[in-house]
């Protein structure tokens, strides 16, 4: 089932900071599809500092995600130049073996211990699909486009945590 996202009344974000997305090679096309249709949305919400970094595959994100973090921690840019939040895509589609399985589970629950571990949000758009259509249908160049939900759910994170001093 398809939804579409309103972006029509999305929270207004004071001084936003940095946006990092992190994208998985595999099925490029599409996952670049949904990185620009994340990117149109944040840019429209007021962000300037968007960094995107293409990676070998879905299962090296969560460690992409965490040396970004971490490198902002040790450079002491927390304040002066801030991760507002991590946005990930990427597909994995569903084959013949449990890769699909082991690699979805994997980068799910790296994500998650990164995001909990350094307090920042990490939205994830890592598809697993049973076959590419359902890709497609998911990173068109429509108001259906998975980019744009985790744009707008990136967007009211953010809002909300600085609304009670996060």
């Amino acid at each position: 089932m398809k939804a579409k996202v309103d972006i029509s009344n999305l929270p207004k974000v004071v001084n936003p900071g940095r946006i990092c997305i992190l994208k998985s090679k595999w099925h490029l096309q599409h996952v670049q599809s949904m990185a620009d249709a994340c990117r149109e949305v944040l840019e429209d919400a007021g962000y300037s500092q968007i960094d995107e970094y293409t990676l070998p595959g879905c299962l090296e994100i969560p460690l992409a995600a965490r040396d970004l973090l971490a490198r902002e921690v040790e450079d002491g840019e927390v304040e002066k130049n801030k991760i507002d939040a991590i946005v990930c895509f990427g597909i994995i589609v569903k084959g013949d073996t449990l890769h699909f399985e082991m690699i979805s589970e994997e980068s799910m629950r790296g994500l998650g211990s990164v995001m909990h571990d350094f307090r920042r949000p990490i939205l994830v758009e890592i598809l697993p699909v049973f076959d590419m259509q359902q890709a497609i249908d998911r990173s068109s160049d429509d108001e259906f486009n998975k980019g744009i939900e985790a744009a707008v759910a990136a967007i009211e994170v953010v809002s909300w945590r600085r609304s009670v001093g996060c």
